[in-house]
């Protein structure tokens, strides 16, 4: 899917995708109950949220989820909430994607909200540091900028993708899985795109009660509820 030429980060939308409250998270069962696995996504989301909705480099936030609560949360931060009932996570965020570019996308961040380190800042960071990229490979005249870029932060094991950032909005489809990280990288250099892996806060994420045990610090209070 490609969307037009050429990286740019003027208006960039953040993808949030988030299947729902009560069924998030449901590795981390062993150590937590249904209601405390509710509550700490909710959590994230919020925190996530919050982050989107400050940063400067973001236009505007599109949350997809099958969740119509979770939808409710997205319009309370000021973000757009799209209910879906799209088989997979990929073609949720490939839907939360057409809406961004609807209003003009021309780049989105696709951001999970189990991140317990994201802040406006980091996501700030993050697109400073994709633009950075692009204008070192650029001449002064923009006659070798980079067609597109996929920038991406991986997990901490190095496996899988935490925050996915793409200019022009649909430069690769969305791979997020198994082994994601190579995946989108595969699909970068099919592509013509500059893959370029970033690293930094948004490394961590909270899938499993060991990344639990490490995200503890951070997630403390929930912050900003409103």
């Amino acid at each position: 899917m490609d969307s037009g030429r050429g990286a740019s980060f003027e208006r960039t939308w953040a993808v949030v995708p988030m299947r729902g409250l009560a069924t998030a998270k449901t590795r981390l069962g062993p150590d937590l109950d249904a209601a405390s696995r509710s509550e700490l996504a909710e959590a994230m989301l919020r925190r996530t949220l919050i982050a989107t909705r400050d940063a400067a480099s973001i236009e505007g936030t599109v949350v997809v989820t099958k969740d119509p609560e979770v939808a409710g949360l997205a319009h309370a931060h000021h973000a757009v909430g799209l209910v879906e009932r799209l088989p997979g996570l990929n073609e949720a965020i490939d839907a939360a994607r057409s809406v961004a570019l609807a209003r003009g996308a021309t780049a989105v961040l696709v951001l999970p909200a189990d991140l317990p380190n994201v802040t406006a800042a980091a996501i700030d960071a993050l697109v400073a540091e994709a633009t950075a990229v692009v204008a070192r490979v650029a001449d002064p005249l923009g006659a070798t900028r980079p067609q597109g870029i996929v920038a991406l932060v991986t997990d901490r094991h190095g496996l899988g993708t935490n925050a996915l950032l793409l200019s022009p909005p649909g430069i690769i489809d969305p791979a997020f899985g198994d082994a994601s990280r190579a995946a989108h990288r595969r699909a970068a250099i099919a592509a013509g795109a500059m893959p370029v892996e970033l690293d930094g806060p948004l490394s961590l994420d909270v899938d499993t009660p060991a990344d639990l045990l490490v995200a503890a610090a951070a997630l403390g209070p929930a912050g900003d509820r409103g």
